[in-house]
Parts: C-alpha cells; structure tokens; sequence
C-alpha cells in the first residue's frame, strides 16, 4: 500500500440507510445524520452499508449513492468512513470497491458470500483478495458474521496467513460471541498493527478485555455518548464503573430483545432517539410498530439521561 494508514480504533458507528416513504434512498438525511453522531454522540467514524444498513438489500447504484454522500458530506468532519461493499457476486463486490476507492473512502470491508458459501478459509480468503485488488491501496477488513452469512469457520483462520496474499489487510469486524476465537484474532492481529473491531455491543467488556481494538455497532448511533464513557473508564482501569455501564447497557437490550428487536425496530429507535427520518425498511424486513419503537426510545433516553 502506498499511503499511510490510520488505525482504526474506538467507537464506529454501524449506519443506518435513510429510506423515504416510498422505500427510495433518501440522501437528504445524510449531512444531519453526520453532525448528529459527531455532536450528539461524540462518535466519528462511520461503516455504512452493512448489515445495520441493509446493504445486502440495495441495489449496487444505491449502495454506491449513499458511499458517495457519507464521503462527500464527512469530508473534514469523520475521522473514517468504511464501506462495506460484501455481496453474493464478486463482480459487484469489486466494483464496489472500485468506487469506494474512487470517492475518497478510508476502508473497505467485506462479509463472506452467504447462497453459494466459501467451503474453507482458504476459499473465503480468495474472494477476499480478490475484490481487493480492485481497490489496492484502501485498507481491506474482514466482515465476520456468521449469525447472517451462515459461514462458521472460525475467523482466526481466515487471518492466518493472509497478509500474504492481501497487502492491505488491516482487520476484522468480529460479530459473534466466540471468545477463544476473538482472542486467537487479537493474539495474531498484534504483530501486524491490524485492528480488531467487536460487534456485539451488549457484550463489549468481555472483547475488551481480550484486547480488541474498538467496536462497530448499530446502538452507538444513539448511545455512543455512553459507551464511550464506559470506553474512558476502561482505559483509565476503573473497572467497577466500566462493569456498572455494561450492566445497565445490557438492561436496555434485554427489555428491547423481550419486546423483538431487530434490524427494523432498531431503525424505528433511531429515528424516535435522534429525531432524523430514518424512514422504513425495505422487504423483506416489515415496518415496526411506532409504540414498541417509543418503548425502548424511552428507555435509551432514560439511560442516557441518567449519565
């Protein structure tokens, strides 16, 4: 790679993609959608069109639209704006990442195909390589989440040896709750200097401990402000106070899990939390329903509101 790299580390906020009521792309929400996270959440980096984006359901246009205007309107604002550009055919992959290269994005991320699945890591490894030599001198992450891709080989696996074969290979965002796994790609990730993000935000101090590197989550869009303290509080090795943040964090998502929380009602939380017109899902997610969305807003302002 030919730039320097800057290390991504702390909260990244895992985005949501504004809909408007007619289920188009509504970039309008984008500049206020980046200051809301900045001002009101002290949370400066950005992955879009992941999971929390319903990347998997845009079209590639759309999944390119919406890059070119978190790039364009986080210019001088974000510290790193990461495109995850993972899809089920390596040609819009590449293109993807062709275009993330070409807009001025600061990574790129991939999650292994899910219909026709990689059968090993060395498999998987190839397709990672190959969409990134359409976007050589961007940092190149591994997605792993294999609760929505289906794809269980351990992610420690996937890293071992692949600085070989992709020179841009800067980390992992590990959403799943194997520890020893997690551990085994911190261990390795060390001598590389690569970042290991976490991505199971009600389980974060145990990633913490096992030495990861920052977090990319959906929740951090309206509770980063409170999960950075806890960050600060770890950090400075007061653990007792990092446990009592965790606690009462996994408080929220347990009564938000017991009410049925997921992609659809988490953007519906957003949109009552931030006030930004988040807009609805797209099929086949179904809309939710604005009083459980109200329910758990509640009780994300009333944590909020208590630190």
């Amino acid at each position: 790679m030919s730039r320097s790299i800057k290390k991504l580390t702390g909260l990244v906020a895992a985005t949501f993609t504004p809909l408007t009521a007619e289920g188009e792309i509504n970039l309008s929400v984008i500049g206020p959608y980046i200051d809301y996270l900045i001002e009101n959440q002290n949370v400066k980096s950005v992955f879009i069109n992941g999971t929390t984006g319903e990347g998997c359901s845009l079209t590639v246009d759309e999944r390119k639209q919406l890059a070119a205007a978190w790039c364009q309107h986080g210019k001088g604002k974000l510290e790193q704006v990461i495109v995850h550009v993972g899809c089920m055919s390596i040609k819009d992959s590449q293109e993807l990442a062709r275009h993330a290269a070409s807009i001025g994005a600061d990574g790129i991320a991939v999650i292994s195909p899910s219909y026709f699945k990689p059968v090993n890591a060395d498999a998987l490894r190839l397709f990672i390589k190959e969409v990134s030599t359409f976007a050589p001198d961007l940092p190149m992450y591994y997605y792993h989440i294999p609760s929505m891709t289906g794809v269980a080989f351990d992610a420690a696996d996937v890293l071992n040896g692949i600085e070989q074969v992709i020179p841009s290979f800067q980390g992992v965002k590990y959403t799943g709750t194997d520890l020893r796994d997690l551990g085994q790609c911190v261990c390795y990730s060390q001598s590389h200097n690569w970042s290991v993000l976490f991505g199971v935000d009600e389980q974060l101090l145990g990633a913490l401990v096992l030495g990861v590197h920052g977090a990319v989550g959906s929740t951090y869009n309206y509770l980063g402000c409170i999960v950075n303290k806890m960050l600060a509080a770890f950090d400075n090795g007061n653990h007792m106070q990092t446990r009592v943040l965790q606690f009462e964090f996994m408080e929220v998502i347990t009564f938000a899990k017991n009410l049925g929380f997921d992609v659809s009602v988490n953007k519906q939380v957003m949109s009552e939390v931030s006030g930004l017109a988040m807009g609805p899902p797209r099929l086949p997610l179904l809309p939710c329903p604005v009083s459980k969305a109200q329910a758990i807003a509640q009780k994300v302002k009333d944590f909020s509101q208590g630190h």
